[in-house]
């Protein structure tokens, strides 16, 4: 338990970011779902506008460092993959 007014100052502010990267992970999620159900669906021209779409949620969220930047490399390589398979 936080005593000193500084200490209770960075566990409300720890708090506040914990949520925000809560919030930007389940973004990253989403949009890689969306993209994936575009696969399965097999619609090609819309699983690359939904692969546009998602690149960018997926940069923006590597750029503040929520998740490492290998991670998005490597999630936007599959998804590109399964969407070139889908010829």
């Amino acid at each position: 338990m936080a005593n000193s007014a500084q200490a209770k100052k960075r566990a409300r502010q720890a708090e506040a970011t914990r949520k925000r990267n809560a919030s930007l992970k389940s973004e990253l999620r989403t949009a890689v779902k969306k993209v994936k159900k575009a696969i399965v669906v097999g619609d090609k021209a819309a699983a690359t506008k939904m692969m546009q779409e998602s690149q960018a949620v997926m940069d923006k969220i590597a750029d503040k460092k929520i998740v490492h930047k290998n991670l998005v490399a490597r999630t936007k390589s599959r998804l590109s993959g399964a969407i070139k398979a889908l010829a």
